[in-house]
This record gives C-alpha cells, structure tokens and sequence, in this order.
C-alpha cells in the first residue's frame, strides 16, 4: 500500500476515518455484463482480420490489439517508472512541475479535463474524479525545469520511444479502418499532436464512491491503453450495458475517437466508457495514447458540419464551463432535411 502522504491532499481528507485508519471499500457498479467481455474483438497487428476489425468499430468502439511490436521489456519499464512517480510524497510531485508553461508537462489531479495548454479547468465546477496524472505533449521532449528529477528525466526518454511506436501503431489502425470505410483516415491522424498521459487510480475510500473517470468519449481520432496488469477498472457502455475489460498482460486497449466517427460518417462508434475505483490492495495505473488531427484540419461528413479539431476542441470546452458537461459531435449534426418541404421547393423551382 502507498504512503497517504503520495495522494493528493483532497484524497488523503476523504480516505481517512475518525481514528485516522486507511480502508479500502468497493464502488459497485450496477447494469454491468462480464460475459460480454469475454467477446471484446481481439485484432492481431500482424494480421488484421478485416472482418473483426469492421465489427470493431461498428459494433463495439473498443478491441484489444495483440501483436502490436511494442517491446514489453519497454512496457513494463514504463509501468515501474510510473508507480515510482505516483510514490513520491504529493508536495514533491507538484514541485517538479511548478515551472511548467504551455505545451509542456503537466501534473494535475481530481479531474481528467485539460485545456489546449495541458492545463486543468476549474475543478471547483467539476465533480472530483478519483485520479492524479502526469500529461506529456509527444511534440515537445522537454520537461519543465523544475522536473530535475533523474528518474523523471529517464521516464520521459521512455515515453518518448513508447510515443514512437504509438504513432505507428495509430497510423496502421486508422489506415486500416479507412480502407473499410473508403476513407483515408491515416490521413487525420496527426503525429505531433499525440499525448500520453499516466493516470493512477487512488484506492477508494469506505463507503464514499468515486469515479476514477466519470463516463465520457474521447475526443481524438483513437485512443490506445496500456492498462494495469493486476488491477481492472476500465469500462465501456454496449447496448446500455456497462462491459469490464480485465487486463490481458502484453495486450494494448484500442477504442474509437470522435473524429473517427465523424470523419467515417458514423460507421465506427465513438462510445462512451469510465473508469471505476476497486476494492484491492493496490492502486490502479495506466498509460494512454491519444491522438488528433492538426487543428485546422478540416472534417469532412455527410452527417455532420464541416468543422476543424480547433473548432470542435473550443466547443468542447465551453460546454464544459457552462453546462458542466460535455456535447461533442451532437453540437456539430447537420440538421434533417424535412422530406415535404424539400419536394415544395423543388416544385416551386419547376
């Protein structure tokens, strides 16, 4: 178990009973399927099951990739580096990134929502999330001058090379996806504008539940996990059911971004997903890759208005700020034609 002096101040208060002893309880989730988990579509890198694939990003939104030629010597390298990270106390974890400017790395915590800077929005607005991160802009391979740190420093040369492989591993996704939707959606995706962040998953504290992650979709073009090899939490939404994925050593997540569905005219699902806190001894940690198109790349759609990620990413954020929550695609849907009145206007032209 970590010492309460790594969590965040706003987790040690809600972790701690009267006495001051440390529990761990269990946040229950209702409407939930494991049998559907079982049936999540494995994708094999090496060779795609074009069939697979396409129920993939129609049916599911999610698929585990195997194969997919990242190290796991790297792999687990990133995972010990990252659990070293969250153990520090929390003051010197804020400290090595208090000098941080826009586009660098970020430490933040009780919310997954980040401005275009990398930095949090209010969380006075927000509901706390049950989460601590480290965000890291692939574009830049400078930390802030205050991340002095050794460890820090050879975390993120290790990032840097896992980065490498994600842009290859993101590309080959889309592309392959594209060529199902006569699309070239390799095109959309943009290699510097890849993140990684490094989340960990407090333990939940008694009779208190918490999100690690309230359910959302994500905005890039796909998203690649690195789950935890011990501890499960992940979960997507399928036909009103919320589906576990319990982690598969050496295997990465994959799941449909928003830009995916628009730019695919809806054929593959961007759909909603969460984390949830666990009842265990130890603390959740992941590793996830997104990636966007630039940020004036256009969206093209028969289902949607033409729009730049720019566009949809300020959106966004100000749905955020003013209903709490956010929209996404639906702010951005072309509007019905009415049927009857398209035929008045047409006989009116005649």
């Amino acid at each position: 178990m970590n010492d309460p002096q790594s969590y965040p101040p706003v987790f040690r208060r809600r972790r701690q009973t009267s006495n001051g002893t440390i529990h761990v309880d269990e946040v229950t989730t209702q409407h939930k399927s494991p049998h559907l988990e079982a049936a999540v579509p494995v994708i094999d890198l090496e060779r795609p099951d074009v069939g697979k694939l396409r129920e993939a990003g129609r049916d599911w939104g999610f698929f585990r990739l195997v194969n997919h030629g990242v190290p796991e010597p790297l792999l687990e390298q990133l995972k010990t580096h990252a659990a070293d990270f969250f153990a520090q106390p929390f003051d010197s974890k804020q400290a090595l990134f208090s000098s941080g400017g826009d586009g660098t790395a970020s430490y933040f915590w009780g919310t997954p929502i980040l401005n275009s800077s990398g930095r949090t929005l209010d969380k006075s607005a927000q509901e706390i999330n049950w989460v601590e991160a480290i965000n890291l802009p692939l574009s830049s391979s400078q930390l802030p001058a205050t991340c002095h740190h050794p460890s820090l420093q050879s975390f993120r040369t290790l990032v840097g090379e896992y980065g490498k492989h994600m842009g290859r591993i993101s590309r080959t996704v889309a592309d392959a996806m594209g060529k199902l939707a006569s699309l070239e959606c390799g095109d959309y995706v943009s290699e510097p504008t890849g993140i990684i962040r490094v989340y960990r998953y407090p333990q939940v504290p008694p009779q208190q539940p918490a999100d690690g992650m309230q359910a959302h979709t994500d905005s890039s073009v796909v998203s690649i996990v690195l789950q935890d090899d011990q501890v499960s939490g992940l979960e997507f939404l399928k036909n009103d059911v919320w589906v576990p994925l319990e982690p598969v050593p050496n295997t990465l997540v994959v799941n449909i971004g928003d830009m995916m569905q628009a730019i695919s005219d809806d054929e593959f699902r961007s759909v909603k997903h969460r984390v949830k806190v666990k009842k265990c001894k130890e603390d959740r940690i992941s590793i996830c890759y997104f990636v966007f198109p630039g940020e004036g790349q256009i969206m093209e759609s028969s289902k949607y208005k033409p729009f730049t990620y720019r566009e949809f990413q300020q959106q966004v954020q100000e749905d955020i700020k003013t209903l709490g929550f956010k929209v996404g695609l639906e702010r951005f849907k072309r509007l019905p034609v009415d049927p009857p009145a398209t035929k008045l206007a047409a006989s009116l032209i005649n």
